[in-house]
């Protein structure tokens, strides 16, 4: 097992050194823009001590939230095979809490996922990409847990977004001065709340977050699509998570 998740982070250093070149050479990563306002922030610290890194067997890497000591809340297409466009086992997928530069705090392997009702691989739609895992083993304490909050805030409310993006794949890199823009509307009755915080790719599942009513840090979204060129994002609202936990 220690062998193979070193295979994981060679793979994933290699991968980061490719994209951090194409940053270099002036190549706009999706969802970052020609400004990159994302910066390193510190695991250990609220509300980044909940994240954790979603990795599969196959060599995908996501990011993910710790919703309770088992459960990890990420995007679902996270969890799709990009050859057979069918999801992969759940064993295969492993999640690492607190990561930093090939250190964990602690790690598991996923026993069980439930993917959104209406969520379909490979085609979406954006508002129903996001998925709970159940993990076999508990591994957060209450402090490194997040709520979802159920009523997505006004739109201009300062929120934050970070993730273990692909060009700096080893360190949690987040926006953590954005606003959510609003809610919108997509065919079938299905929303997305759409943002302006900078987040390529490597930073889908990661937590869309505002302050709750009591003042502390809520999930209120899962990153799940960026556009191309500018820093604007749209995140499952966490209201469709919290109806079916």
């Amino acid at each position: 097992m220690t062998r193979l998740l070193l295979l994981f982070l060679l793979w994933g250093g290699a991968a980061a050194a490719q994209e951090t070149r194409q940053h270099q050479r002036g190549v706009l990563l999706p969802g970052v823009g020609a400004a990159d306002p994302r910066q390193p922030v510190d695991r250990d610290a609220l509300p980044w001590r909940a994240l954790a890194r979603v990795q599969t067997e196959l060599g995908g890497r996501c990011t993910g939230v710790m919703v309770g000591p088992a459960r990890v809340l990420t995007a679902a297409h996270c969890l799709v095979a990009p050859r057979s466009g069918r999801y992969v086992q759940p064993r295969s997928v492993h999640v690492l809490l607190g990561y930093d530069r090939g250190e964990w705090v602690a790690r598991a392997r996923v026993a069980s996922f439930v993917a959104a009702p209406g969520y379909v691989p490979g085609r979406g739609p954006a508002g129903a990409d996001w998925a709970l895992l159940t993990l076999d083993a508990a591994i957060a304490p209450p402090d490194r847990i997040l709520p979802l909050l159920r009523d997505a805030p006004p739109p201009r409310t300062p929120v934050m977004l970070g993730g273990y993006q692909q060009d700096r794949p080893e360190v949690l890199t987040a926006d953590s001065d954005c606003r959510l823009l609003g809610l919108q509307r997509h065919a079938g009755d299905v929303r997305t709340l759409v943002h302006d915080c900078a987040g390529t790719r490597g930073s889908s599942g990661a937590p869309l977050l505002a302050r709750g009513p009591d003042g502390r840090w809520a999930v209120i979204g899962v990153q799940a699509a960026v556009d191309a060129d500018i820093a604007l994002g749209h995140a499952a609202p966490a209201a469709a998570v919290a109806a079916v936990e």
